[in-house]
């Protein structure tokens, strides 16, 4: 057995953050425990062609650690990658981390957090319904009795990700399929698309980005596309030598983040519902679609009926032309089923291909390390979010004593850099740990912040504009996987919660002090 003041589960942005946050305030009584072999977390497993950032690089990263070395205005994916390996390795926390080293079961004994561990994946019921072995991360799963470990920590840090088990959708056949069969998230790169016909499962975020690459790597490509998405313009380039020798100056970096912040903040009012911001920013998408595509009939299919806003949007410069060109053969319909090897949409066409490629996102409202968590009433994480996920603070959750959840309950953004929030949270809960507290919440204070989430986002195009999105749960209608709030109103927010745990005097200073 093994203890530890406080175990941080995950080593991407969230884990990372934490164990920094944790050492400004001078505790290194920490260990973190990594289900993969490396850091990363989202940037480690999503590898599929064209991956990078739809947040600008220089506010894509740790305050503490800005990086001079951005290639280009929004990051690829391995770039990314490669800055929080850096990280690891310079805060030597690389030697911190136990890899391949996956949650098995966490139990609130009373005093602490008693945790199970074993190799491999992450030990959850499977991520939709594959029906079959063939698609990576959605079977094959460790057996969770092998060799397990048990940790001992009284404080527990959940920093798993929102984006981390592979949603497999619901289609008759799919496992019949006969030819190669594999999620955008779980790349198969043995596989070699030149010359070759690939059906592209999804619409959203990884497929603009994977449909472009698809065609400029030679590949013909049939997109099933049930939903359209709004699409604004990306602006994308490479950072020249000069610019990149600027930005080495920490006050030019800091002045370039501090700007693309404001920026971010500001586009809050046209994904929330300001009439007037809503209908510059849809003016334009639809100016953006109009200038790409010049085929009426392709110009409809691609024109969402539904509230900017509603669901993410998307930026791309890439994606409108590769469907306007002909190595794209868009299917405006859901992929219904599999027979004989045919592709059948629900419009009933019919349609071959020498692989397939679901980019269909992930489980995200129903988190798969919930089921592995018991506070203490003897009730897991799973069951107390049967009707959608419930916190206090986006971070702190009823009945599970010294838990913190960071990029968990509603603690996404739709308009700004999610690691902002994520560095809110992990200041916030270094700062609770420092003080050597048990913290805990009421029943009363979680139902008033679910309250308050509701009320903010009643009259939202999030809950109201007409789609269906992972923001919102469907058991409930509930939005829970968004902030409804811009950055600085969740600094602030989180810092009442602070003031509420410890004594009315106390504040919650920007570097996670409490003084």
């Amino acid at each position: 057995m093994i203890r530890v003041g406080t175990l941080i589960v995950g080593a991407g942005f969230a884990g990372l953050a934490a164990a920094l946050a944790l050492r400004a305030q001078g505790v290194d009584d920490f260990a973190i425990i990594e289900r993969a072999d490396g850091v990363g977390g989202t940037w480690r497993d999503n590898t599929y062609p064209g991956v990078a950032c739809d947040v600008p690089s220089h506010l894509y990263g740790l305050a503490s650690h800005p990086s001079p070395d951005w290639t280009r205005v929004f990051a690829p994916g391995a770039e990314i990658r490669e800055y929080l390996e850096r990280i690891a390795r310079d805060e030597g926390l690389d030697t911190r981390i136990r890899f391949g080293t996956a949650l098995i079961d966490a139990r609130w004994d009373g005093d602490e957090w008693a945790v199970r561990t074993g190799p491999g994946h992450i030990a959850g019921p499977p991520s939709g319904s594959a029906r079959g072995n063939r698609i990576p991360g959605a079977a094959g799963r460790e057996d969770p009795a092998s060799c397990p470990e048990e940790i001992r920590a009284r404080h527990l840090v959940l920093a798993c990700g929102r984006l981390t088990e592979p949603r497999i959708p619901d289609v008759v056949g799919l496992e019949t399929f006969p030819s190669p069969l594999f999620h955008s998230a779980r790349w198969d790169h043995t596989q070699d698309v030149a010359g070759r016909r690939i059906a592209v499962v999804g619409a959203g975020a990884s497929a603009v980005q994977l449909v472009p690459a698809l065609v400029d790597a030679g590949a013909e490509v049939v997109l099933f596309q049930r939903t359209p998405a709004w699409i604004v313009p990306k602006g994308d380039r490479v950072y020249g030598p000069e610019e990149r020798a600027a930005l080495r100056e920490p006050s030019a970096a800091a002045h370039l983040r501090d700007e693309l912040l404001r920026e971010g903040e500001a586009r809050f009012a046209s994904r929330s519902g300001d009439r007037a911001a809503a209908a510059e920013a849809e003016a334009v998408a639809r100016a953006h679609l109009a200038s790409q595509v010049a085929d009426p009939a392709l110009r409809a299919a691609l024109t969402p009926d539904y509230a900017f806003g509603c669901k993410r949007v998307l930026l791309s410069d890439a994606f409108y032309p590769a469907v306007a060109s002909d190595a794209v053969r868009l299917v405006p319909s859901a992929l219904a089923a599999v027979e004989n090897g045919a592709l059948v949409a629900a419009d009933g066409t019919r349609h071959a291909a020498d692989a397939v490629v679901l980019a269909t996102g992930f489980a995200s409202t129903r988190q798969p390390y919930a089921p592995l968590v018991t506070g203490e009433h003897g009730r897991s994480l799973d069951a107390h979010w049967s009707d959608g996920m419930r916190s206090v603070g986006s971070t702190l959750v009823h009945g599970f004593p010294n838990l913190f959840i960071l990029g968990g309950p509603n603690a996404a953004l739709g308009h700004n850099s999610a690691v902002l929030i994520l560095e809110e949270q992990a200041a916030f809960a270094a700062a609770l740990i420092t003080r050597g507290l048990d913290v805990r919440v009421s029943a009363q204070d979680e139902a008033a912040y679910t309250r308050e989430i509701v009320e903010r986002s009643t009259g939202t195009p999030w809950v109201s504009g007409g789609c269906e999105s992972w923001y919102v749960d469907s058991r409930s209608g509930r939005l829970t996987l968004l902030w409804p709030g811009t950055v600085a109103a969740f600094r602030e927010r989180l810092a009442r919660v602070a003031r509420d745990l410890l004594e009315p005097s106390a504040v919650l200073t920007s570097e996670g002090a409490l003084s």
